[in-house]
């Protein structure tokens, strides 16, 4: 067994013993066809207000820009998928990925761990880890590493696991053994680009107009929320799993097995009378660790307004 070989099955295992559900690898290389869709996605402002995705052009393509000699990129997948719902059916909706403690800090903190088994076990790399927080084309380097295929919703899906899981990256600077690309899957299905209730999904799919989407509009977005989208949020305060929901291949999605995404006790019980009357207390409380703190109170609070339509 060569070398290469040796220290990718030693990642693979590792990174599956610390919870990584996929783990795949692919050649640090300049993205060139990928920098051609994005430029002509953001020349298109499909990015709304969302001005961080038109910066570090060249760190978001290159990763040996963000590495430098980075030989390889490590595409990992962590499992997040809870079939547990909010109890009250009028409770305005949280998407199910914020249910627990912020994804960036757990998924971050075994990304560490996986970085520090490689330089005890293979040698001293330069390395950097990664959790949607930098500029990195995630679905782009887990399409190329076989994790799965990007759907017509632009997801990244896997035909054993589905689509709920968050996305992270090592680059660094060692020689892999690299995995190829598996082919899309979605054939004829249109459910997602159906199911979208503010038509984010171009009519034909791989394409999303990211300032339609309601995670952007709930989340990203920090001035009102424009009058064109009122009764199509489909009662979502925070997120939106629609496109995900209706998936097919999210039969095969499994619970999840991390006691950091479990939600507060409080949170699937709340009515919608507990949410429209929420206080900074109970924010803080049912929110403590969670994503959902990106959006403040004021912000949760606007999003729930908006859907009552005051």
């Amino acid at each position: 067994m060569s070398a290469s070989a040796k220290h990718t099955r030693q990642i693979r295992e590792e990174a599956q013993r610390l919870g990584f559900g996929l783990v795949g690898f692919a050649k640090a290389e300049r993205l060139e066809e990928e920098a051609q869709k994005l430029e002509n996605w953001l020349n298109q402002g499909y990015q709304g207000q969302m001005g961080y995705l038109e910066n570090h052009f060249e760190l978001r393509v290159d990763p040996r820009k963000l590495v430098l000699g980075a030989k390889s990129v490590i595409s990992l997948a962590y499992n997040y998928y809870n079939p547990e719902k909010q109890e009250d059916p009028e409770a305005p909706k949280i998407s199910m990925y914020a249910y627990g403690r912020d994804y960036h800090f757990v998924v971050k903190d075994k990304l560490k761990s996986l970085l520090a088994f490689i330089r005890e076990n293979i040698g001293e790399v330069d390395g950097r880890c990664f959790v949607d927080s930098a500029p990195v084309l995630e679905r782009d380097w887990a399409l190329r590493s076989g994790l799965g295929w990007i759907g017509r919703h632009t997801l990244l899906i896997n035909p054993k696991q589905g689509s709920y899981f968050f996305l992270a990256e090592i680059i660094l600077d060692l020689e892999l053994e690299y995995d190829s690309p598996i082919r899309d899957h979605c054939g004829t299905c249109r459910r997602c680009i159906d199911a979208c209730p503010t038509e984010a999904i171009s009519p034909q799919g791989y394409l999303l107009d990211a300032s339609k989407c309601i995670s952007y509009l709930t989340i990203e977005l920090k001035e009102a929320i424009p009058t064109e989208f009122q009764g199509k949020m489909d009662n979502w305060m925070f997120g939106c799993d629609i496109c995900q929901d209706v998936c097919p291949w999210n039969r095969f999605s499994k619970r999840h097995e991390e006691s950091a995404f479990e939600p507060h006790s409080d949170l699937l019980g709340m009515k919608k009378s507990e949410w429209e009357e929420i206080t900074e207390e109970v924010f803080g409380r049912v929110f403590q660790k969670s994503a959902v703190k990106r959006t403040k109170l004021e912000g949760l609070k606007r999003n729930i307004a908006f859907l009552d339509g005051e």
